[in-house]
């Protein structure tokens, strides 16, 4: 008799820190009557590369990846246009034999404001805040999505400039201090930096001055509805928040790894609400 084992995915990172990766994956699993698995794995950096190479042998058929290892990740698998262009990757899977990476930040991102502020993408404008990994995926899926201008605003105005340097002339670097000109354009704001995060300093942007139709989202989730979001709301702007980004990008990664294309449900979401409660 031949046992075959459940198939099971991980997440990979350093320390491994408390994830709502697993729990979002138990969900689909169970739902959609999948036997399979989905465990956290702690990998220091010295240990990265040898981990991912025998990524099959420890029995697993992909995995995500998270800090510190997402662009160091990208050396040890074969990255696609999408992993290529963030300089990171999040999500590992086999295809031919071949072990091949990519990102779903992007998707994630556009997906959720997709479900959550449908036409958003009659923008002409956007304004991204802040110029990291976060934001090359944002800037990535706006301008693949057809924005034609795209602000970035960072503190350190050479890392924009950075952004633009690489995705093109639809990417307009700006200074912190210029954010307030901008403003007024931009009918998509996105924060990509941890200001307004439980524990960090408050993002201080005046959302009195984007446009009536304008569109607001943030990328963090810790609160769930962050400063920025609830004066938004109290403008009566639509929003999207970080959480429906986390559960849109771990999509396609659980359909690589198990053969079944899962929904983010209003179920799924309450479950991840109350455990941020929780926490």
């Amino acid at each position: 008799m031949t046992v075959t084992k459940a198939p099971a995915a991980c997440l990979i990172g350093w320390p491994a820190a408390h994830s709502r990766s697993p729990l979002i994956h138990h969900y689909w699993l169970r739902t959609l009557g999948i036997a399979g698995g989905y465990v956290i794995e702690a990998v220091p950096p010295e240990d990265l590369r040898d981990f991912v190479l025998r990524l099959s042998l420890r029995g697993f058929v992909g995995g995500n990846v998270t800090l510190p290892h997402k662009e160091d990740v990208l050396a040890f698998s074969t990255p696609d246009v999408r992993a290529t262009a963030v300089g990171a990757a999040n999500t590992l899977w086999f295809a031919d034999g071949e072990l091949r990476s990519t990102n779903t930040d992007v998707e994630g991102f556009i997906n959720n404001l997709d479900a959550g502020a449908p036409g958003w993408d009659r923008a002409e404008e956007a304004l991204v805040l802040g110029a990291g990994g976060a934001s090359r995926a944002v800037v990535f899926g706006l301008l693949e999505r057809g924005l034609s201008r795209v602000h970035v605003a960072n503190r350190s105005i050479a890392r924009a400039e950075a952004l633009a340097t690489q995705f093109g002339p639809n990417v307009h670097p700006i200074s912190w201090d210029g954010i307030n000109d901008v403003l007024p354009r931009a009918k998509l704001l996105v924060n990509t930096t941890s200001l307004g995060m439980h524990g960090q300093p408050p993002l201080e942007v005046d959302v009195a001055r984007l446009p009536q139709a304008a569109v607001v989202t943030d990328l963090v989730y810790v609160p769930l509805v962050t400063p920025l979001l609830a004066a938004a709301r109290a403008r009566g702007l639509k929003t999207a928040d970080g959480l429906g980004m986390l559960l849109h990008q771990a999509v396609r990664g659980f359909e690589l790894w198990f053969g079944q294309r899962p929904e983010v449900t209003a179920e799924l979401r309450a479950l991840l609400e109350a455990d941020l409660t929780k926490t």
